[in-house]
């Protein structure tokens, strides 16, 4: 998903890409909290890449190596965001689960064709 990080900034750069690893809500004082478990990316590069156009992310990592996680509110979500692997020289597993994709690469592509929104909004 995209996440606004700052307004005043265009396209790409005013966004978070995170992956949603799990949505839930909570109640405390009778007002329900719809939030979402998330683990951050981060750019790599202060420009999109100049063969694809489109931005490069990398998982956001802590200083023991794993994933930055967080839970934010659902407020903050802007849309959906579709992340393409960097692929490198070697082959693929084929038995490399769909659901592991964001776990089995280094680096993703931020697709800015997966639709027109996407375009509008991040680019």
């Amino acid at each position: 998903m995209f996440l606004e990080k700052d307004s005043t900034l265009p396209g790409f750069r005013g966004l978070h890409a995170v992956q949603v690893c799990l949505f839930f809500s909570f109640k405390h004082n009778r007002i329900t909290y719809p939030c979402a478990l998330i683990q951050w990316f981060v750019p790599i590069g202060d420009h999109p890449c100049e063969d694809t156009g489109m931005w490069m992310v990398e998982p956001d990592l802590d200083h023991h190596g794993q994933r930055v996680t967080a839970i934010v509110h659902i407020d903050t979500v802007v849309r959906g965001a579709h992340l393409l692997p960097v692929y490198g020289t070697t082959f693929i597993p084929n038995d490399l689960h769909f659901s592991e994709t964001l776990y089995a690469f280094r680096a993703y592509y931020v697709n800015k064709y997966a639709d027109h929104h996407s375009h509008e909004i991040a680019f």
